[in-house]
């Protein structure tokens, strides 16, 4: 290989959607060199994808100073939904009790409007098409010939990820047992608009903001194969509602299933997956998006100091401990969500049961605390309730004035938040990694779902904002938090 057509860079993603453009923003604001390689030639978005965004979403780009940009393209809606019955979050102790509305093609732009603020180049109409990797490093080749050398190699490309079979990374899971069409077609008949049900799944059909009609039909016979045709869309519709409704044309037509896998493994040495790259399921209550924003998060952070020599190489190992789990729950519900839009008279009942319990508030809370993303909860060991969970967004007393908790965030670095006597918590071997604000706060502390909890002396805050450490009035586990997250202490 000639060393004239290698580029370097310290990180390569192959993917630039939403999971690849999160990661790159959070390495960006690392000061680490990444580069993304897409195949599409521009982020247009062909036809419908995701629509809408979970509160912890919100919060995460609240977190880095963004959410503004979204929310101002976008519309609050409580979208949380659980086997057909809705949430309510209007009563969550966050500033983002609800979900956006807002698809995924107005949420990719906005997002790569954002990395291309942050200078993070990106190699568009091209694709990964293999790697290889040795002791210091990992050579990625681009369907253009290109070679681009990198430390890491991480794969946000898709549930058909290369980077996943070239890695030789199993993908365990479960077959598809059901296959829908979606579209977006124009009609010169009147549309039977809304959801129905039948013995074998839901199908709907609703009105698109252009006068379209965007349609989603269960298939007959579970494709997974073959490209789904036009023809195909119109015997679909004739076969469940008795016409085509005068259909004319389809101007995006995709097919997707409840097949549901999980990567075993969300690493190999210099590659790294994630996104649907690491789990792919049925799109009920939309989660795919979301899930694959929260990896990027908690991954970014981690792999911008080791790629910098802050932390060993193990703290990598801490990604798929913390994330796999997480998505191996969605991933269950998920599915459990298929099985309950089916609409026999048996799953009719199960339906009517579930709706009655999710009325309660104990579990209504906590599965709406679950569905938006806000009851994600670390392993981190025992301790106080705040060890592991989402730091809330409070708002502080400084001595630079009011601020809040996610303004503290957002230049993705950890903070050490002091709310007893000012210099009492000595930091100073990592004073170059760690921030320290000494604020006060006389208010509640509040969890969705878990209520009140006692408020904490000092909490250490990760860039993910997920809290690493709680302080009860000493600093009892502090250096052993702050060398596990942020590396060992700089010689004095």
């Amino acid at each position: 290989m000639h060393a004239d057509v290698v580029t370097q860079h310290a990180v390569v993603i192959a993917g630039g959607g939403p999971t690849g453009l999160m990661l790159a923003a959070e390495l960006a604001l690392a000061q680490v060199d990444v580069a993304i390689v897409e195949r599409r030639a521009s982020q247009e978005v062909a036809g419908s994808r995701a629509r809408g965004l979970h509160a912890r979403s919100l919060e995460v780009l609240d977190q880095r100073g963004v959410v503004e940009r979204f929310t101002s393209q976008g519309q609050a809606v409580q979208n949380v939904a659980f086997g057909q019955a809705h949430l309510d979050l209007s009563d969550f102790p966050t500033r983002h009790n609800h979900g956006l509305a807002l698809l995924q093609e107005r949420f990719e732009r906005i997002l790569a409007e954002w990395v291309g603020e942050l200078a993070v180049p990106i190699y568009r109409g091209c694709e990964v098409t293999g790697f290889a990797q040795d002791d210091t490093g990992i050579d990625v080749a681009l369907s253009d010939g290109r070679v681009l050398r990198a430390k890491y190699l991480v794969g946000c490309d898709g549930g058909r990820s290369l980077v996943r079979k070239a890695a030789g990374i199993e993908f365990p899971g479960w077959d598809a047992s059901i296959s829908y069409l979606i579209a977006e077609v124009e009609m010169t008949g009147a549309p039977a608009f809304g959801i129905r049900r039948d013995e074998k799944g839901t199908y709907a059909m609703g009105k698109l903001e252009d006068g379209r009609v965007g349609v989603v039909l269960r298939e007959e016979r579970v494709g997974t194969g073959d490209a789904p045709t036009f023809e195909g869309l119109r015997e679909g519709l004739v076969a469940l509602y008795g016409t085509d409704y005068g259909l004319r044309s389809a101007t995006h037509l995709s097919r997707f299933t409840d097949m549901t896998r999980q990567a075993a493994s969300y690493r190999d040495r210099r590659v790294l997956l994630a996104g649907d790259a690491a789990h792919v399921h049925s799109p009920m209550g939309g989660q795919g998006l979301n899930l694959g924003v929260q990896d990027a998060v908690n991954l970014g952070w981690k792999l911008a100091q080791v790629v910098r020599g802050v932390s060993p190489e193990s703290l990598l190992d801490t990604y798929q401990a913390e994330r796999h789990p997480v998505a191996a729950r969605a991933l269950r519900k998920t599915m459990a969500q298929t099985a309950l839009s089916r609409g026999d008279a048996r799953m009719d009942a199960v339906r009517e049961t579930l709706a009655e319990l999710l009325r309660m508030d104990g579990p209504r809370k906590q599965y709406a605390a679950m569905m938006s993303g806000l009851d994600v909860h670390y392993d981190l060991g025992n301790g106080h309730p705040l060890l592991g969970r989402r730091m809330p967004d409070l708002d502080l007393v400084t001595a630079d004035g009011p601020r809040r908790v996610f303004h503290l965030l957002h230049d993705a670095r950890p903070v050490l938040l002091n709310l007893s006597e000012p210099g009492t918590l000595d930091i100073t071997p990592w004073v170059d990694r760690v921030r320290t604000v000494a604020a006060r706060y006389t208010g509640a502390w509040e969890l969705p779902a878990l209520g009140a909890v006692t408020a904490p002396a000092a909490v250490l805050i990760r860039p993910d904002g997920h809290v690493a450490w709680v302080g009860e009035g000493t600093d009892q586990g502090l250096r052993e938090a702050l060398t596990r997250w942020f590396g060992p202490p700089r010689a004095t």
